[in-house]
């Protein structure tokens, strides 16, 4: 299990991995000569400085919350066709029974 991180520890090492990322050809370049300096691990400051440029808005990936929605309206999505496939073979069934009632 990861150990956790004071939040002061990971708001200095996103601060000081931000700011220098123009130096760098990718966060992972950035990320790998950063990490080892601010004592922590590469992919947890990886995760972090992704995070961070996410919340920023400068990717283009859903943040958060926004996934939160997503997978709550995708669950809802699911739920109303289930309800409506039950809808569609009720009304088969009673269209059955009716005609077979006039006949």
């Amino acid at each position: 299990m990861a150990k956790p991180y004071p939040v002061e520890v990971k708001t200095h090492a996103v601060s000081y991995a931000m700011d220098r990322l123009d130096q760098y050809n990718s966060v992972y370049s950035a990320c790998v000569d950063m990490a080892p300096k601010l004592n922590v691990s590469t992919e947890t400051l990886r995760r972090w400085v992704v995070q961070a440029q996410i919340a920023a808005g400068g990717h283009n990936r859903p943040t958060s919350d926004q996934l939160a929605e997503i997978k709550a309206l995708k669950s809802k999505v699911r739920d109303l066709e289930e309800v409506n496939e039950i809808l569609k073979q009720t009304t088969i069934f009673f269209a059955r029974e009716l005609g077979q009632r006039r006949h």
